[in-house]
């Protein structure tokens, strides 16, 4: 695969490595608990720090946990004022970035070996955070585009590569080209093995398809289940082509041929050339109960299987739509989100329009159940949260997120959004929330003008005790529908409760050996875990007898350490055979056991023996990091 070359890419390759670990510090007085509890690390999360930093915080808690990431960084553009300095220890980083230490801009002749230097150690802990089912959602435009997807396809892996959609966030084009006026951007998404995009909404004529009702009471549609369209040839899948048994006086479906009344149905193309399933022979004989022999009108017989109404929530069932490549509206505008901001604050705190909020609540609703950690590394303003919370009011669901921001604004602008929107703010307006948006053509107007006034009165009947005003109009080829409400003093409130945090010192674990800057037992326990499994610690008991902390499929951990100097210093920090004892007795698996302590008073031989391997503190926390 080709890769992408850039000034200092051999000196931040394994960057995200040397990077030091932080504690993540509780502000108790900007956070915003849920009445009657304190501050958790367990809630959501706004993050005040450099980025690259808090990333690395984060691994010890939320390594493989994160189901989407959406972040919006600096395009680049040169007008951003952007700086990039991430403490390389490298002497030829250092002298080329003491010659451009001033932020980015259009005459710097190496502003895109910078950006890429600012972002590949970024990504690849953000890879290291994402979910086996997660995804990732870049936005970006022309400057980075193509040097940004080359970086991801290398960090991720072409076959990671899930889509680049276009948004048109700008309909009356910028003025930045001198020969085009620009509409739109991108966002670019790429995944884990196991991502599966959760789709958007049917509209009612998709729901209408289903039309058909079990003995159970379940909706469901048909679809054909001869593949259809590309690679639908039995020599483009041989395993899918097999036959299907159907006993016309029963009515029941079979892979065996058990009597010879029994009608062969194959899968055959239009013109009469064997083609394939959509499914192999397992899944159909799991789901013979679901198929639906039919007989077309030339005679020929054809297999359908039900796809029900209610049954799942992803593209593949045929109960959510996919997503286009193109998303074109006003809820994606600009200005729409420059308005909404202007609400929150009565002006637009940025030097810039933030990030619509529908395009981060779309963005949410393809990548995440009702449950799940959005995180956003690069917040802003705060639309990630807001899109968060907003999501959880439409659906009665229960995602977290984690926000990140490393300007000074991040407890006035980022959190302070994030008050507002979830206790409700000062507004005196119309708000508007659009109910319903459809592509219409006079002739399918003409065609479906009855349903649609019938489908418009009940959006009337079920909101109109919400609204102030339903209004309805077309413009543009586009029907909508949308609800407003004139509000003159305080928005309702989302509700939703957040911790702030800042980043402590770094864990330095040779303060082990001076007795400075101790960390918790806490914070050591999900270090050591992090750095031995690769994987994040669930929760952090009281010190064990046996200085358990936590296991894997493979391995027990455990750890004996007080953030005491004298204690450490003490025979009590050691590992002896009291506490061998204590690890053997409770380990009823049968798991290997890492054990970190700063001494032992036994010998590797004989702790091998045992299935103990002992692991020194301070020093061989860095052989198992690699360092």
């Amino acid at each position: 695969m080709p890769t992408l070359e850039f000034k200092g890419k051999q000196f931040v390759y394994s960057h995200h490595l040397g990077v030091p670990f932080r504690e993540l510090q509780v502000v108790a007085d900007k956070s915003l608990p849920t009445k009657g509890q304190k501050p958790s690390l367990d809630d959501n999360l706004i993050i005040h720090g450099d980025n690259l930093e808090a990333l690395k915080a984060l691994l010890p808690t939320h390594a493989g946990k994160v189901d989407c990431i959406f972040i919006d960084p600096p395009y680049n553009t040169g007008n951003e004022g952007w700086c990039y300095n991430d403490n390389v220890r490298s002497p030829l980083m250092k002298e080329w970035l003491k010659k451009s230490a001033n932020p980015v801009d259009k005459e710097d002749l190496e502003r895109h070996d910078k950006w890429l230097c600012m972002m590949w150690p970024r990504l690849n802990l953000l890879k290291e955070l994402l979910s086996e089912s997660g995804s990732l959602w870049v936005t970006c435009d022309d400057n980075e585009v193509h040097r940004l997807r080359q970086v991801l396809d290398e960090i991720f892996g072409e076959e990671a590569f899930v889509a680049n959609f276009v948004v048109e966030n700008n309909r009356k084009g910028r003025n930045d080209k001198e020969h085009v006026a620009l509409t739109h951007e991108y966002m670019l998404v790429y995944s884990n093995d196991e991502y599966l995009s959760r789709g958007l909404e049917l509209t009612e004529d998709q729901i209408a398809e289903f039309s058909e009702v079990g003995s159970d009471g379940r909706r469901y549609a048909l679809r054909d289940l001869r593949k259809r369209g590309s690679e639908d040839r039995r020599e483009d899948r041989e395993s899918m082509f097999f036959p299907i048994y159907w006993d016309e006086q029963s009515g029941d479906l079979s892979l065996d041929k058990s009597h010879n009344k029994m009608v062969e149905i194959i899968p055959k193309r239009g013109d009469d050339t064997d083609g394939r399933w959509r499914w192999g022979i397992d899944r159909v004989r799991r789901n013979l109960s679901d198929l639906v022999p039919r007989r077309s009108k030339s005679g020929r017989l054809d297999i359908s299987y039900k796809v029900f109404l209610d049954e799942a929530d992803d593209v593949k069932s045929g109960t959510r739509k996919k997503p286009k490549s193109v998303w074109i509206g006003p809820e994606f505008s600009t200005d729409h989100a420059s308005t909404l901001i202007k609400e929150i604050f009565k002006k637009n705190p940025l030097r810039h329009s933030p990030k619509p909020l529908e395009q981060v609540i779309q963005t949410i609703q393809l990548s995440v159940g009702k449950d799940g950690i959005v995180l956003d590394s690069f917040a802003g303003s705060g639309t990630t949260a807001h899109a968060v919370l907003e999501a959880n009011n439409r659906d009665a669901g229960n995602r977290r997120f984690i926000l990140v921001e490393c300007e000074d604004y991040a407890d006035t602008l980022t959190a302070e959004r994030v008050r507002r929107v979830i206790k409700g703010y000062p507004y005196t307006g119309t708000q508007r929330e659009e109910l319903h948006r459809e592509n219409i053509t006079w002739s399918t107007f003409e065609k479906k003008q009855p349903k649609l006034l019938e489908h418009i009165a009940s959006i009337e009947k079920l909101h109109g005790h919400e609204y102030d005003k339903i209004k309805k109009q077309i413009k543009d080829g586009v029907l909508t529908v949308t609800g407003e409400r004139k509000v003159e003093k305080t928005t309702p409130g989302l509700g939703g409760s957040f911790t702030y945090c800042t980043l402590g010192d770094p864990i330095d674990i040779e303060s082990l050996l001076t007795g400075k800057g101790l960390p918790s037992f806490e914070a050591l326990a999900r270090y050591v875990f992090y750095t031995a499994t690769g994987q994040s610690l669930e929760k952090v008991g009281e010190p064990a007898p046996d200085g358990f902390i936590g296991e894997t499929e493979l391995f027990r951990v455990h750890l004996f350490y007080q953030p005491e100097k004298e204690w450490l210093r003490s025979n009590d920090a050691a590992l002896n055979a009291e506490r061998v004892a204590a690890i053997e007795k409770s380990n009823k698996s049968g798991k290997r056991a890492i054990v970190f302590a700063v001494a032992k008073f036994m010998s590797q031989k004989e702790l091998t023996a045992r299935r103990i391997e002992f692991c020194q503190l301070p020093y061989a926390v860095h052989r198992i990091l690699g360092d």
